[in-house]
């Protein structure tokens, strides 16, 4: 498959995360090695069930964190503080970023020619939410009384309870402060869901149906609610030792993945549009590819969906595997996930003359939910920029059941591409590919 006459680029990026809310602090954190996950706190030791994580500790959901605001704008967004959740804050906040970085925060493109398109993760209230409903509904004998819920209970929630919630609410609020009037979607695909959106926003511009669009991602794995769903579901790093060496993709001795939260935007642009403006190009979207594949008892198969995206964004690109520079992996940091993806990655470039150099960011600050892609994407970009990729950090012991070509120093170039990639629990995959603008 040939690349449409039309070409797509990366003109901003805006971040929030464990290692910092922006890109020198991003950049920095990779290349001494430092790592965002650490104790959670002696309240979190005493009510949460893991006690570390990597917060985004610097983000306060205060209207300075969220970049340079035209007056008129930093008042909506404030005003509209009050009907964000955490992840939805960060999301607007990494997004308004991107679009000042871009230089589109004063001088708005046409409207109707510019859209979005944002990952999300599945959205839970907080439980201080309903405290004071339950209270109402308790009996002398501290007995909450379910029948008296719809009358006694709900008239002690917020009228705007819901709108903090819901899954499309980052996108909608993006669209309404920067008057964005073109093609609009919210993707709730959990981890894969930055790479999906990037490759929809990508497909967007390719057909003409806009010229500027703004992407990203955002999402948590520190709710409450949600640590319990992974210690139920999935494999979670748990126990005593070192926080900051937890999260070790690929490693002998990885123990699972350790929960975070942020996250990452970008604006892309049409090369002619972009280039008429007069703006910085981080890079090129070459290419985009999803799968999903289960069995047929409805067992996730993610080896075979990462294997699937794999070849079809190398087919869609155009390109031999000796042209792909670097591999920015998902790497859980879970046994079975990065084996899978591991085996993926053998298959799929087995043929290759020299070994694909395999990293991933998440070994500095665990497992971002939907967020995680949308700051990888940036580390790579990075990494382009700078000429140099980042380790995979704490990996120390080759897994003989993870045959890669895992990046250990900061010596190796990063090529003039790379390929992201992501999967969800489920086996929705994604994969987008990029590279050095020419």
């Amino acid at each position: 498959m040939t690349r449409a006459a039309r070409r797509v680029v990366v003109t901003g990026v805006g971040l929030v995360c464990p290692l910092g809310s922006t890109k020198d602090a991003l950049w920095e954190s990779l290349s001494q090695g430092r790592s965002g996950v650490a104790p959670l706190g002696v309240a979190a030791a005493e009510t949460l069930p893991v006690g570390f994580g990597a917060t985004a500790r610097q983000f306060t959901g205060e209207i300075d964190d969220f970049g340079p605001l035209p007056k008129e704008r930093k008042k909506a967004i404030r005003k509209g503080l009050k009907v964000m959740c955490r992840e939805c804050q960060m999301g607007v906040a990494a997004a308004q970023s991107a679009l000042a970085d871009a230089g589109l925060n004063l001088g708005r493109p046409d409207p109707d020619r510019s859209g979005i398109a944002f990952g999300m993760d599945y959205l839970l209230s907080d439980p201080e939410e309903f405290c004071e409903g339950i209270v109402n509904c308790m009996d002398g004998q501290e007995r909450f009384q379910f029948p008296r819920w719809g009358t006694e209970g709900l008239a002690e929630m917020s009228p705007l309870w819901l709108l903090k919630y819901l899954p499309n609410m980052p996108a909608s609020h993006l669209a309404i402060y920067n008057d964005f009037r073109g093609p609009n979607n919210s993707l709730t695909m959990r981890e894969s869901a930055a790479d999906a959106a990037l490759g929809e926003a990508y497909q967007i511009i390719l057909r003409g149906s806009a010229d500027v669009m703004l992407v990203g991602a955002t999402g948590s794995r520190l709710h409450p609610m949600k640590m319990i769903h992974a210690l139920g579901q999935e494999e979670v790093a748990v126990g005593m030792g070192n926080p900051a060496a937890m999260s070790r993709p690929f490693d002998r001795d990885r123990r699972g993945m350790v929960l975070g939260e942020g996250a990452g935007a970008m604006v892309i642009e049409e090369l002619a549009a972009a280039e008429a403006r007069g703006a910085t190009i981080y890079g090129e979207v070459i290419a985009a590819a999803g799968s999903s594949a289960i069995g047929r008892r409805l067992e996730a198969r993610r080896g075979q969906a990462m294997e699937n995206v794999l070849q079809a964004v190398l087919q869609a690109a155009d390109v031999e595997l000796d042209d792909v520079g670097h591999l920015h992996a998902h790497g859980l940091s879970t046994r079975s996930g990065d084996a899978e993806e591991a085996g993926a990655i053998q298959r799929v470039f087995a043929t290759r003359k020299k070994p694909l150099p395999v990293t991933a960011a998440k070994s500095y600050f665990g497992n971002l939910g939907a967020g995680s892609g949308s700051v990888e994407l940036i580390a790579s970009l990075l990494s382009l920029q700078h000429g140099r990729l980042f380790p995979i950090l704490n990996y120390a012991t080759p897994d003989p059941d993870c045959p890669i070509a895992a990046v250990r120093d900061g010596d190796v170039p990063p090529g003039d591409s790379f390929i992201h990639l992501s999967v969800t629990p489920q086996g929705q995959a994604a994969a987008v590919m990029l590279r050095r603008f020419v």
